[in-house]
């Protein structure tokens, strides 16, 4: 028999306790894996090239004012600006209130916005067409197969911010890096029914030059607003959306506490069962040592063992993880951060890596005194 399959062997000898004890620890790394995943997703992932160049320009003090629509020549006219595009959220009812029925929903100007969000890919029919339509609307690909959506459709969507209704025909589908769950319109439609809104934007999306740009065009921005009526705050895509976040609290200490939590139950869990496994075999580590076996080779099998154990729940809970959030993301209720949720190879390397840790520093300990125990009392121990 070899060594792998003696560690094999007797690392499921006691199969009811080695499920078990799989279990524990799958359960515990698929959790790790998403609260992982869900740290990379907000403060390690950087979003797209494009998006890099991007900037949001909103209000000072809150999104729920808005800004001058002449802001935007303004900006337009800074050095390092490329385009500017008006963004404003609608907020309409689609069918009814239910989670899944909820999307993003932009009115904005059909002649920029693809020069400002490059990441946007759309037939150049569908794009004219869109632009010629003053009711024409266009939609995430994701979105259309989530509602089953075609070109030419029509979407009727209930205001709730806005006194109006809006009754959109669908002239394009467009395709993006990651699912972005929303829908673009002609703003001028709001402005039209809605007197109120003339002249009147909910932020600006700026695009420079280049990367580099970023942190001086928005110094720039604010500077030439910092003393009118509507000071505006200006920041890159990443840090607008990480300000949505940070509306939740702390989520890097609930993050950081939970992942901590996690790895301390499943040392726990681990440590237990390997030291119950060990105990139950002193007589056997004895007949090892009296069959020539050295302190170090049964020191080796006993932490296979445990390093065994933990890899085979940790790769459990890491395809657990990985099939949970992409479930999740491609369901009717993956809005908001959920659809842009995935699990990175570097996420999955990280977890196993934990779970062979965990195995190791569960059993190095019993183990090293199972190695050290003394042959004769081991062959008269009785457990």
């Amino acid at each position: 028999m070899t060594l792998t399959r003696l560690v094999t062997r007797n690392a499921f000898r006691n199969r009811r306790r080695s499920i078990l004890t799989v279990l524990s620890i799958s359960f515990s790394l698929l959790l790790l894996t998403i609260m992982m995943s869900l740290w990379c997703s907000f403060y390690i992932d950087q979003g797209t090239a494009e998006s890099a160049k991007r900037l949001i320009t909103r209000h000072r003090v809150s999104l729920v004012f808005s800004l001058p629509a002449h802001y935007r020549e303004k900006i337009r006219a800074l050095p390092g600006v490329v385009h500017v595009v008006p963004m404003t959220w609608f907020g309409g009812i689609y069918k009814d209130q239910r989670p899944e029925n909820f999307f993003a929903q932009f009115g904005t100007d059909p002649a920029e916005l693809l020069d400002v969000v490059k990441d946007i890919q759309l037939p150049p029919d569908q794009l004219g067409s869109w632009q010629r339509d003053r009711t024409g609307v266009i939609v995430d690909s994701e979105l259309a197969k989530k509602h089953g959506w075609k070109v030419g459709d029509r979407i009727v969507l209930k205001g709730t911010i806005f006194p109006m209704n809006l009754e959109l025909t669908v002239r394009g589908i467009f395709t993006s890096p990651r699912p972005t769950n929303s829908l673009y319109f002609n703003y001028a439609y709001v402005e039209e029914a809605v007197p109120e809104a003339k002249g009147q934007v909910g932020f600006l999306n700026t695009r420079v030059d280049s990367p580099e740009a970023v942190a001086r065009v928005s110094r720039a921005i604010d500077d030439l607003f910092r003393n009118s009526p509507q000071p505006t705050k200006t920041e890159s895509v990443k840090a607008f959306q990480l300000s949505f976040v940070a509306m939740l609290g702390n989520v890097k200490a609930f993050i950081l506490s939970i992942c901590l939590a996690v790895v301390f139950t499943i040392l726990l869990v681990s440590a237990n069962t390997m030291a119950m496994s060990i105990r139950e075999r002193t007589r056997e580590v004895a007949l090892l040592k009296t069959l020539g076996f050295p302190r170090q080779t049964i020191l080796a099998l006993c932490v296979a063992e445990g390093v065994a154990l933990s890899l085979v729940g940790g790769l459990l809970g890491v395809l657990g993880a990985s099939a949970m959030i992409r479930a999740l993301t491609n369901s009717p209720v993956g809005i908001g951060v959920a659809t842009g949720l995935s699990v990175a190879p570097a996420t999955l390397v990280v977890a196993l890596l934990v779970a062979a840790s965990v195995g190791f520093l569960s059993t190095v300990v019993p183990s090293y005194h199972a190695s050290r125990g003394n042959i004769v009392e081991g062959l008269r121990h009785i457990g």
